[in-house]
């Protein structure tokens, strides 16, 4: 008599870890504020993040041109290396994104969050694949791929047959996936269809769960200023209820932010809190009350 096969954690050595997410510090200019966004990737790997990742939804990728997005690469990059580095694309035409993924691409970084083209709605899963498969292509040394499901923002999900087509048709290049949706039982489907690849959980309320399920790790907003409280859920997989508690507070404000608030408060540089438009900045009232709160948990 066979016994089901029970879930388990992955070995360390094939796990992902966990990402920062990272803010993007923004001057007065409106320009990236190289120095303290390095400052800022510093404190958060040597908290216990393994990696970074630039310019994706916390760190408001959408709103930096590719020049400058460009520019900032250079400048963390000589500080830092690349090894540890990944880079969020989002694009409409497949063109664009491999021309975002490509200077990461060029400097030996560890892979590309490549989001869903948002422009067209309720488009078919045979057209994102064409999507894809094009912006792969076009990409100069494509590797490292994490295909970043996040409907909320996007509107655009990825269906796990589509996963499993792009995974067949790039193997070896399509790395994982980031599951930002937020729905358990779509990462369960997911964990159990293609476990081979990493998947990393966004929302930190589902991340123990999903480690215990053979997740990968994580690429997440809170790795901003709370990064070692995080560790035991991706390393071990156990539950740290009041980070889940900070998490439905938080997401009662604008996301980013407030995660940028946070960072501006355990770092005490208020530069931090600045946003980039279309977002705006929140106000002093929001910002004491989710920082009362993070004091708590720490």
């Amino acid at each position: 008599m066979t016994t089901p096969t029970q879930p388990a954690l992955r070995a360390p050595a094939d796990r992902f870890g966990l990402s920062c997410a990272t803010i993007t510090p923004f001057a007065a200019t409106g320009r990236v504020d190289d120095t303290r966004l390095v400052d800022h990737l510093e404190r958060c790997l040597a908290a216990g993040c393994s990696s970074f990742t630039l310019f994706g939804t916390t760190g408001e990728g959408s709103s930096v041109g590719r020049r400058e997005r460009e520019r900032t690469m250079e400048r963390v990059f000589a500080r830092l290396g690349a090894a540890r580095a990944l880079v969020g694309v989002m694009a409409s035409a497949p063109e664009d994104a491999a021309e975002q993924a490509n200077p990461l691409l060029d400097a030996g970084g560890r892979g590309v969050l490549l989001a869903p083209p948002t422009y067209f709605k309720g488009v078919t899963d045979a057209g994102l694949y064409d999507w894809f498969a094009r912006a792969i292509e076009a990409m100069r040394s494509p590797r490292g791929v994490f295909l970043y499901h996040l409907p909320s923002v996007t509107a655009v999900p990825l269906s796990i047959g589509l996963i499993g087509r792009l995974k067949a048709a790039f193997p070896g290049v399509v790395a994982g996936v980031k599951d930002s949706g937020g729905e358990w039982p779509y990462t369960e489907r997911l964990l159990a269809a293609h476990g081979d690849l990493h998947i990393l959980v966004g929302d930190e309320r589902l991340l123990a769960r999903a480690v215990r399920h053979g997740g990968s790790g994580a690429i997440n907003g809170f790795s901003n200023f709370c990064a070692p409280r995080l560790l035991p859920m991706v390393e071990r997989g156990e539950e740290v209820p009041e980070v889940s508690a900070l998490v439905d507070l938080l997401l009662g404000y604008p996301v980013t932010p407030a995660i940028k608030a946070l960072v501006a408060h355990v770092s005490r540089d208020p530069e931090y809190r600045r946003t980039a438009p279309p977002l705006v900045d929140l106000p002093d009232a929001d910002v004491r009350t989710l920082a009362a709160a993070l004091d708590r948990l720490s």
